[in-house]
């Protein structure tokens, strides 16, 4: 891929479990035009996963009449992806963000999908609002296959 060639891609669907697969192999059938390893499509499917789930669980509450929005920018070797919702939103973003916090004790959530998407992304960050929906945005850069072998 040249080194300044952008794509991008959004999609909407409405907050129902059924749709996190739909949300992931989307999103990884689009980055897939960067030839990513096993790996990196791995890592890219469960980040999506995680941050879908958060949209369905925390921010709509398994309500399943609610908007989840995605967005991905392919700009040479990065992508950016954005998930979205409009949902109740998290009051505190900093304790949301430790690793085994829960809101959903109860539901035996690990408290680990905010972790995994800092682990897994070289660059992530989450804005919300109570009331007002959350939105986390994302980085990664592909390491094509096609640089490996060259």
């Amino acid at each position: 891929m040249m080194e300044h060639e952008m794509n991008r891609m959004s999609l909407q669907f409405l907050s129902r479990s059924e749709n996190e697969a739909f949300a992931r192999i989307t999103v990884a059938a689009f980055v897939s035009q960067m030839d990513p390893t096993l790996e990196e499509l791995t890592d890219l499917k469960t980040v999506i996963s995680e941050a879908v789930t958060n949209c369905i669980i925390h921010g709509y509450e398994n309500k399943p009449d609610g908007m989840v929005s995605i967005s991905a920018e392919i700009e040479g070797e990065e992508v950016t992806i954005t998930v979205s919702d409009e949902g109740r939103g998290i009051e505190d973003i900093e304790l949301a963000r430790q690793p085994l916090y829960t809101s959903k004790p109860d539901m035996e959530r690990s408290g680990m999908g905010f972790t995994i998407m800092e682990n897994f992304m070289d660059q992530f960050e989450v804005v919300s609002a109570p009331g007002a929906g959350t939105s986390i945005r994302m980085k990664k850069r592909i390491e094509s296959k096609k640089a490996l072998y060259n």
